[in-house]
């Protein structure tokens, strides 16, 4: 575990809230080998491109053995750490999702998103029992000897608005920012957040560093550095531009030889 542990010491020093680092999300072992040539310093899947390439859909519709099996290839394409979205943990039970981390950690990952919301509707957990399910993850990989990083992704801000109700969408994501370390998370990721000065102020108040998902609202990094964020994702992003791009060679290919 030597090595394993550099790599997830590495990837805990790129958390500096105000210095955010880039993850530019792949799905597979091509990708990974593309995007460390950029230069990057850490690897990280997107579940959402994972199933999309697979043809699934997201939300735990991949079978587990299928995406174990693409994380090691990905895991042996690159040098770099991996840190693989895991979706909820695929588990119905805290034991289960403790399982799926240790399997993680077989597979060559040295860290995970893990988020609190349910795969098959969307909805959050109690508060409580995604604080286990966290619990059980910890105590895996400290049973592995790994200094995993535990990425908590809240789903706070992807659930219904209401009027005038982000001052409680804020509240909720730090007390759940809160729990979540205490449980023993390493990061808080906070999807479906663009407005920099909730960001400013979930940063200030989490007692985890903060992962921001890109999307057309989001910032430039000098304002996710002024806001005091320490990671930045872009999700599916990068599968569906190199979709669309691949769509436009086709059909310049075919135009061609027409």
């Amino acid at each position: 575990m030597t090595e394993a542990n550099k790599k997830a010491d590495d990837f805990h020093a790129l958390h500096v809230p105000g210095r955010p680092f880039v993850l530019f999300n792949i799905w597979d072992a091509g990708t990974a080998k593309a995007v460390a040539a950029s230069g990057t310093r850490a690897i990280a899947t997107g579940s959402w491109s994972v199933a999309a390439a697979n043809g699934f859909s997201d939300g735990e519709d991949v079978p587990l053995d299928l995406v174990l099996d693409n994380l090691a290839r990905i895991a042996r394409a690159t040098a770099l750490p991996v840190t693989v979205d895991i979706e909820s943990g695929y588990g119905k039970t805290a034991d289960a999702v403790g399982r799926t981390i240790a399997r993680t950690i077989e597979a060559g990952a040295i860290g995970c998103n893990l988020e609190d919301s349910f795969p098959e509707n969307g909805k959050l957990r109690d508060i409580a029992e995604q604080a286990e399910r966290i619990r059980q993850a910890r105590r895996a990989a400290d049973a592995a000897g790994l200094r995993y990083f535990i990425n908590a992704r809240t789903d706070v801000f992807f659930q219904e608005p209401a009027e005038g109700t982000d001052e409680a969408m804020l509240a909720a994501a730090i007390e759940r920012a809160r729990a979540y370390a205490d449980a023993g998370a390493d990061g808080l990721f906070a999807p479906g957040l663009a407005d920099q000065a909730m960001m400013a102020r979930l940063a200030q108040a989490s007692p985890l560093p903060v992962n921001i998902m890109v999307d057309d609202r989001t910032p430039g990094l000098d304002v996710l550095a002024d806001a005091g964020v320490a990671r930045v994702s872009h999700g599916p992003r990068p599968y569906v531009a190199a979709m669309k791009a691949l769509e436009e060679l086709a059909r310049a290919a075919t135009l061609i030889h027409r």
